[in-house]
């Protein structure tokens, strides 16, 4: 009791963390290594639970006399330390103590100034006994730098005494070395130039170097000129060279600007703009006259200079810049009368010219002239480049071209009767006349267009790399585009409309067939050819104008082109079906008795389809262009199917177990259609997603009304929607009796309240029941398309499909669906969702009619 109430006086004292740490500190304790509990200092030590550890239990007592015996000794052994701590405070808190510590401090810091100080007052006297020393130092670094500087002088004046003797005896190999020391002498003198002496010095050296260069000067006149009466000596204007590379680079320019003048001089004489012989017919003159003065110039004057002086190539800039003059004069004033023929041969024979001199130097031609180039402006460009401006008379000539060579393809494109030797085949000729003519595989246009491009931009980039490749490459796009809306379209207009006139005519054209394999083989052609020129034409033209360069545009509308060339094949395969077809939607499936295999009309479909096939296959050569296509003929054929079975109702339940049997033929069939190369996976995929729906379909159509729950529970299972006009229509279709419909659509309504899991809608809303005659009339263009029952998109084919899309799990069963303890759901997973129709999914070949709510 006495132990409870003493902890709960003192059970919330805590010490403050700091102090735990500075009890720990002083007394030298490790918290880590303390074995007994009593010596750690913390604020969690609980007295119970160290009594609860020294007596565990009742046997335990037994020891509380040497317990306390030894918590006895520890309280003795702590206030012992206590008190030794307490003194040791005691002694270090003397006031006496803490004074003298402080009298020793103050005693340090007088001897610190006083050290100070006398540092102070032993440098000043340093200072004082070296002040002499300094002074001499000072007189003898003077002494040497007059010394040196007077014997410099000397130096100079001699080495000008010199020089004026070398220069008035011509010896310019002396000369140059005399110089070259005379300047690197008087460069020292020119922070002294304010002493009179030496500013006399110093405009002697001026005056000398300004008469050596008058000297040599004349020196190179005389010898440029080739006086014979004072002929001079090439070893002597080979030093001369040395001496006016001493004086300056300025020098030497004036040397060469000099000599280039003399030698062009009857350049500008001759071939004056005014003159015949400065016309642009005659350039190559030009040229011709500029290689026997550089020849002669390799063989006589041009042997005496350096060749780090480079006169052959500042005399080649100098007669570009006065010939690129000259042409800019002569083609602003031809203007409009400037013919081709001129203008190319002008620039043929300058590029030829300019590409020699490059190579006879083996340095590029803007290299010569940036580095021949005056100082004091801007490099001169080459003489080609004065014919930029005018090469747009290029650019139209191969506009006139294309438009004359395409002319004659556009004139026959246009009209309706003329055609190329494919369509001499006639109607049907199938057999026989198809195979024995070699059909040609691309129009022979397109390829001469392409050559036509080709060899064009080859020679636009030998002319120019920059605006006029750039403005041939617009002229190419605007005839890439114009082949394919006058020289393509019209061929698929023309096939639309001779299918038009055809009508009912059940017999395909195999000219037709020919012709849109023609188109779709030309198309690619161009779309591929047209992207190879475009990174073509981004290779050579210049980096400014690499962005603005596309071709894009025109290879969509070749796409498009192919795609109506594959939607004028469908057309044609829907006329080939629609014989059989026809046969099917005019079948009394009510009246049938019994399953009889398959009927008749599949044998004529498989036959047309087949036919129809064999002929596209050898024709186009790209194979997804092939598998495009066998991908929309069975949708094509599938919706067909659908239509024929719709107007054919009512089907009764014998007629939809005979259309599930011919359904399996036709799936067969069409899986085998494509053959082993062209056949794929999602092909394969797409045609049992499409025919699983039609045969759901047909289950629940086979399925007795009586008993009407089991009905519409096999409705629920195959169909998975809880509509009402969706339910109508299996009625219908099936051929149910209008006075069974009423009790049916009560039971369906009441039946259907309590699955709350059905889907509202499913792909029986898309049915149409009124569906067209024809889909041909409707297949607008590739990318539109009127189906009565939603078939899958193709994997891979994207926004090509024809068809729309409805999802839905896979659907499998007996043929009769009667079945009510669950057997006509194995295709259905227990809990799975079923995917109700999306509109936005789903593509029609035309506007389906809105459906109505039957009337009983």
């Amino acid at each position: 009791m006495s132990t409870r109430s003493t902890y709960g006086r003192h059970g919330h004292a805590e010490l403050p963390q700091e102090v735990v740490v500075a009890i720990q500190r002083i007394l030298e304790l490790n918290p880590e290594n303390q074995n007994d509990p009593l010596d750690v200092l913390s604020n969690e030590f609980n007295p119970l639970d160290m009594l609860n550890q020294l007596f565990p239990d009742e046997a335990s007592l037994s020891q509380l006399e040497t317990v306390q015996a030894r918590l006895s000794q520890n309280e003795r052994d702590l206030q012992g330390e206590i008190d030794t701590l307490k003194e040791e405070l005691r002694r270090d808190q003397d006031p006496n103590r803490m004074q003298m510590i402080q009298e020793m401090i103050s005693d340090l810091l007088g001897q610190m100034s006083r050290i100070r100080e006398k540092a102070t007052e032993s440098e000043a006297v340093v200072r004082d006994i070296t002040k002499d020393i300094q002074a001499l130092d000072l007189a003898k670094k003077n002494l040497i730098l007059s010394m040196t500087t007077l014997k410099r002088l000397q130096m100079l004046v001699n080495a000008l005494t010199q020089l004026e003797e070398q220069a008035k005896e011509k010896r310019y190999g002396e000369v140059s070395q005399t110089l070259a020391a005379v300047k690197q002498i008087s460069a020292f003198f020119k922070p002294y130039t304010s002493v009179h002496r030496i500013n006399q010095v110093w405009r002697r050296v001026q005056q000398i170097q300004g008469e050596i260069r008058t000297q040599l000067e004349a020196e190179f006149d005389a010898f440029y000129l080739q006086d014979p009466a004072k002929p001079s000596k090439p070893a002597q204007i080979v030093d001369a060279c040395v001496v006016a590379d001493v004086l300056g680079h300025d020098v030497r320019r004036h040397l060469i600007d000099r000599y280039v003048a003399l030698e062009l001089k009857e350049y500008r004489r001759i071939f004056r703009a005014t003159d015949e012989a400065g016309h642009l017919d005659n350039i190559s003159r030009r040229y011709a006259w500029f290689r026997r003065v550089l020849g002669t110039h390799e063989l006589e004057l041009g042997r005496v200079f350096p060749s780090e002086w480079r006169v052959e190539w500042a005399l080649f800039t100098k007669f570009v810049a006065i010939t690129r003059d000259d042409l800019v004069a002569l083609l602003s004033k031809a203007g409009s009368s400037l013919t081709i023929k001129a203008l190319l041969e002008a620039i043929q024979q300058t590029i030829e010219f300019e590409s020699s001199m490059a190579k006879k130097w083996l340095t590029p031609l803007n290299e010569i002239l940036e580095t021949s180039s005056p100082p004091s402006s801007a490099t001169i460009q080459s003489m080609s480049s004065a014919f930029e401006p005018h090469l747009g008379v290029f650019v139209d000539a191969q506009d006139k071209a294309l438009a004359d060579m395409l002319a004659t393809h556009r004139t026959s494109s246009s009209k309706a009767k003329p055609r190329t030797s494919l369509d001499t085949t006639p109607r049907d000729s199938i057999s026989t006349d198809a195979d024995a003519a070699t059909p040609q595989t691309v129009l022979s246009s397109s390829t001469e267009l392409f050559y036509f491009y080709g060899q064009s931009l080859e020679q636009c980039a030998k002319l120019s790399t920059g605006q006029t490749l750039f403005d041939l490459c617009m002229v190419h796009k605007k005839w890439l585009r114009r082949y394919a809306e006058d020289v393509l379209a019209p061929r698929s207009k023309r096939f639309v409309t001779s299918q038009t006139r055809r009508s009912m005519d059940s017999r395909f054209d195999v000219t037709d067939l020919q012709q849109a394999a023609l188109l779709i083989n030309t198309a690619d052609y161009c779309q591929t050819t047209a992207l190879e020129l475009e990174e073509n034409i981004k290779e050579k033209i210049q980096d400014g104008f690499k962005e603005r360069v596309t071709l894009q545009a025109e290879r969509d509308l070749f796409m498009t082109a192919i795609s109506v060339s594959i939607t004028t094949l469908l057309r044609e395969l829907e006329a080939a079906c629609e014989a059989a077809f026809t046969t099917m939607s005019r079948m009394s499936w009510e009246k049938l008795n019994q399953v009889t295999g398959q009927s008749l009309y599949v044998d004529d479909l498989a036959r047309a389809i087949e036919s129809f096939c064999d002929i596209i296959k050898p024709l186009i050569e790209q194979k997804k262009y092939l598998r495009n296509f066998f991908d929309k003929a069975c949708s094509l054929v599938l919706t067909k199917f659908t239509n024929a079975a719709v107007k054919s109702r009512p089907l009764g339940e014998i007629g939809g177990e005979q259309l599930l049997i011919d359904l399996g033929v036709v799936k067969s069939y069409l899986i085998r259609l494509p053959g082993e190369v062209l056949v794929t996976q999602g092909y394969t995929r797409s045609l049992t997603k499409s025919t699983t729906r039609l045969e759901a379909l047909l289950k629940v159509i086979v399925t007795p009304v009586d008993p009407p729950e089991g009905f519409i529970l096999n409705y629920t299972l195959l169909i998975g929607d809880a509509s009402f006009s969706n339910f109508q229509k299996i009625l219908d279709l099936k051929g149910t009796p209008k006075t069974e419909q009423n009790s049916l659509l009560d039971s369906f309504l009441t039946i259907t309240s309590t699955k709350t899991d059905l889907d509202s809608t499913s792909f029986l809303s898309a049915l149409d029941m009124d569906p067209p005659l024809t889909l041909g009339a409707t297949f607008g263009s590739p990318g539109s398309s009127r189906v009565t029952l939603p078939l899958s998109i193709i994997p891979g084919a994207g926004s090509d499909s024809i068809f729309g899309s409805l999802g839905s799990p896979p659907l499998s069963g007996p043929p009769t669906g009667s079945s009510t303890d669950g057997s006509t759901s194995r295709g259905l997973e227990l809990g799975q969702k079923r995917e109700a129709f999306d509109i936005r999914r789903f593509v029609t070949f035309g506007l389906r009619r809105s459906e109505t709510l039957p009337t009983s």
